[in-house]
């Protein structure tokens, strides 16, 4: 496998990571008159992105290479987290945003595999690009106004 791949996979495990964390801080922290709806919509999101994190680091092994597995590198792999939100509309908005730098992440990893040939990765990883895409379609569907 070529680094570009291994760099590819490992900076998809970091950037799960940190939309892991950033969802999971939203759905402790809001509040409002969708409270329950984005309560659980968070939970389920980041209980998604937390599985995630095992198949992606396990498919770098997988490669003979190590996954990155401290917090050090972990965080300098999620990339520039959001500024600090405080309402619901505007955690929503900054996950739109993750969500969809997360898709253009998954589509250029997507390549680097098939390009390496590893058609397990790029299908675990385009199972992930989907995932992401119906979360962006029904997140951005709760943001538009009747």
């Amino acid at each position: 496998m070529t680094n570009s791949h291994i760099d590819s996979m490992s900076r998809i495990l970091g950037r799960t990571f940190g939309l892991y964390v950033q969802t999971h801080g939203y759905h402790w922290n809001v509040e409002g008159p969708q409270f329950r709806q984005f309560h659980t919509l968070f939970e389920e999101q980041y209980q998604n992105l937390w599985q995630a994190l095992d198949p992606v680091a396990e498919r770098i092994r997988a490669m003979d290479a190590y996954a990155p597995g401290s917090l050090t590198e972990l965080v300098a792999l999620a990339g520039d987290g959001p500024a600090p939100v405080h309402s619901a509309t505007e955690m929503m908005d900054a996950l739109i945003v993750a969500h969809d730098a997360m898709a253009a992440d998954l589509r250029e990893a997507i390549v680097l595999s098939q390009e390496a040939g590893d058609e397990p990765s790029a299908g675990m990883l385009t199972d992930r690009l989907e995932w992401h895409e119906q979360q962006l379609w029904m997140m951005k569907a709760s943001r538009k106004q009747a």
